[in-house]
């Protein structure tokens, strides 16, 4: 059953409630407000949300926390932004377009999520498959190291990555040892680009499903590059082949 959390993006905290409410671009399903909640910026939200034409909703604190999904930070409201690229994986697959994909796995630093969205978005590339667990979530962090993209990145949410090899895709692992070059290796029609954590790697429930894995290869003593970095050269390089 596809989740709210599959078509919007949620913004908490005032200044980002603000930004979102601001920006004509963006569509804004509804904002949430805690019972009780006054200070800076709370007249402000109330003001831009009735301008637009936003729902505005009050719940309890305690609901707000947990919807808002970060309890410490959220400020006592939240927002909900449509996402009208991001849907679940199972909806994608029936989208004879979907053929070149990256496929996240244990990232959890936001920074490095943030610009792989926006990387892959620049790219062109057809989706970036987002698990719902062990893969930080779509928060302001997120959207604040894509400079706003994350609100209209092509984001495929997954129970499990494993759907990807289901559902006839070649997952291609990404690894400082890999044993063939990303710039000479050939892959099919329909490719997920694993990448997995710096620390970790790839996890060893998704690694199983690995078809083949190819490295970046690396001068200067250098021995692997930032997650985020890694995915850019792989999303130019189906650039690359891809271009006419």
């Amino acid at each position: 059953m596809a989740s709210p959390k599959d078509r919007f993006v949620t913004v908490y905290g005032r200044n980002p409630v603000i930004e979102v409410l601001d920006d004509p671009s963006l569509v804004v399903d509804k904002v949430v407000l805690a019972e009780g909640v006054r200070g800076h910026g709370i007249g402000e939200i109330i003001g831009l949300a009735r301008d637009r034409g936003v729902p505005l909703q009050r719940a309890s604190v305690e609901r707000v926390k947990k919807l808002a999904g970060n309890g410490r930070q959220d400020q006592g409201v939240f927002a909900d932004v449509v996402a009208p690229r991001m849907r679940p994986l199972a909806d994608a697959l029936d989208d004879v377009t979907l053929r070149r994909v990256l496929l996240l796995d244990g990232i959890t630093t936001p920074a490095n999520v943030g610009m792989i969205l926006r990387t892959a978005t620049a790219a062109g590339i057809d989706g970036v498959v987002v698990p719902r667990r062990g893969v930080a979530s779509i928060d302001p962090l997120v959207v604040k190291a894509s400079a706003g993209v994350a609100f209209r990145a092509p984001i495929l949410k997954v129970a499990a990555a494993q759907a990807l090899a289901a559902a006839g895709f070649h997952l291609l692992g990404l690894a400082a040892d890999g044993p063939s070059s990303l710039f000479e290796a050939t892959w099919p029609e329909h490719v997920a680009f694993v990448l997995g954590s710096e620390t970790a790697g790839v996890g060893a429930n998704v690694a199983e499903h690995v078809r083949s894995w190819v490295s970046i290869p690396m001068a200067g003593g250098v021995e692997s590059l930032n997650v985020a970095a890694a995915a850019a050269v792989v999303c130019f390089e189906l650039v690359r082949r891809t271009s006419p």
